[in-house]
């Protein structure tokens, strides 16, 4: 198979699960608003703005980027995460993005009343919680009481492996299954039909997939210079201790570890 057919049919097998159809999908606000209705079951929902692969920085450690951000009419923010792999702490993750993202659209020295809601949606291939569940609502309660408190944040996980015939589930079908379409969700389906089955659809994809694959080498280029300036570095270093130089305890503070750690890794 040629490079070309290779990309081709690469391109022809993405569903709504993977990142890159998924964010091509979330660029129309027809597509947001119908998902977030079912997903938030609200028929009367309303998304104001779109904004797919959303950078959210982090000015002191790591920023992230949203598959997608949107706006709603209530004043409330979601932010959604599709993930196909379960090989991470997927709650921990959505804590991580939530939290940045309200860091973010806090307007400085307003009150925290008036910070405005949040809510995540983390969309997955598997059953995160292994409860047998299409979907589970993370709520904060009070131990002592059961009753549940409310500090403007939400947590929703939905999943495409639980099958319960709920719309939510017809909807995840959707997601995962190559050839499924639903007509209860006509924008959904429509735009994964454009990109899985029209020329124009499929093309831009390929586009898509290409472009990913050259940022993924051009970074991986990166990484590879990075990690031979720092092994450049300690053969420096450790040429320097064996000449006298450095002592070994120099040497481990320029390479920013112990003294045992250097030894080990200059195998001196």
């Amino acid at each position: 198979m040629s490079y070309n057919a290779k990309i081709r049919a690469d391109a022809m097998s993405l569903n709504p699960i993977d990142d890159a159809l998924f964010i091509k999908m979330a660029e129309s606000l027809k597509v947001c608003q119908e998902m977030l209705r079912v997903f938030l079951m609200d028929k009367q929902l309303v998304v104001l703005d779109n904004m797919p692969q959303s950078i959210v920085k982090n000015l002191q450690g790591r920023s992230c980027i949203l598959d997608l951000k949107c706006r709603l009419a209530s004043g409330k923010i979601v932010h959604i995460e599709v993930q196909k792999a379960d090989d991470d702490d997927h709650q921990r993750r959505v804590r991580y993005n939530s939290s940045i993202l309200t860091a973010n659209i806090a307007d400085p020295g307003s009150k925290f009343r008036d910070i405005p809601d949040v809510i995540s949606v983390f969309i997955s291939k598997f059953d995160v919680f292994k409860r047998g569940k299409a979907i589970y609502h993370v709520e904060r309660i009070i131990k002592e009481t059961g009753e549940k408190v409310y500090n403007g944040t939400q947590e929703i996980y939905v999943n495409a492996e639980i099958n319960d015939e709920s719309d939510i589930a017809r909807l995840m079908k959707v997601f995962v299954e190559d050839t499924y379409y639903d007509n209860k969700f006509p924008a959904i389906s429509e735009r994964k039909r454009i990109f899985k089955t029209t020329e124009e659809g499929v093309n831009e994809m390929c586009e898509v997939i290409e472009r990913n694959r050259a940022e993924a080498r051009a970074e991986g280029r990166a990484e590879g210079r990075a990690e031979g300036r720092a092994e450049g570095r300690l053969s420096l270093l450790t040429r320097l201790v064996k000449l006298n130089k450095l002592s070994m305890q120099e040497a481990a503070h320029e390479a920013d570890m112990t003294e045992a750690d250097f030894r080990k890794l200059a195998l001196l």
